[in-house]
């Protein structure tokens, strides 16, 4: 394979619900998303970004900033919505606020009850 002038695309493979990157034609990396909410015209459809996976040949090369942030740009070109599950979107969203019109923050899961502080008193030492 040669990588000194790589040819680099990020593309969509909706059947498998995942973005493909692409290097010199062969598959290097994917991002997982799952369309999550199905929102009522006009609003746009939220989707997740679940999951984002460089091969580990080509890992650390910048990869992976590429593959997030052409899916980024596709699911703008769509008039998605983001929820930035994976850490690693996470923490690319983090330095790119190019990105924010795109994204939706995480909220805690629905059907998990909050904690609530305890209300026990803790006995005071006798010296």
């Amino acid at each position: 394979m040669n990588t000194s002038s790589p040819d680099l695309d990020v593309s969509d493979n909706a059947d498998q619900n995942r973005f493909e990157l692409r290097l010199n034609g062969d598959l290097v990396g994917i991002l997982g998303y799952y369309d999550f909410e199905r929102a009522p015209a006009p609003n746009p459809p939220v989707v997740d970004f679940m999951h984002t996976v460089i091969v580990e040949d080509f890992g650390h090369r910048g990869l992976a900033a590429v593959l997030v942030g052409g899916s980024l740009d596709l699911a703008r070109r769509r008039g998605w919505r983001v929820r930035p599950v994976c850490t690693y979107v996470q923490r690319f969203l983090a330095s790119h606020e190019n990105y924010r019109d795109v994204v939706v923050p995480l909220e805690p899961p629905r059907n998990e009850p909050q904690r609530k502080a305890s209300r026990h008193k803790v006995p005071a030492r006798k010296a």
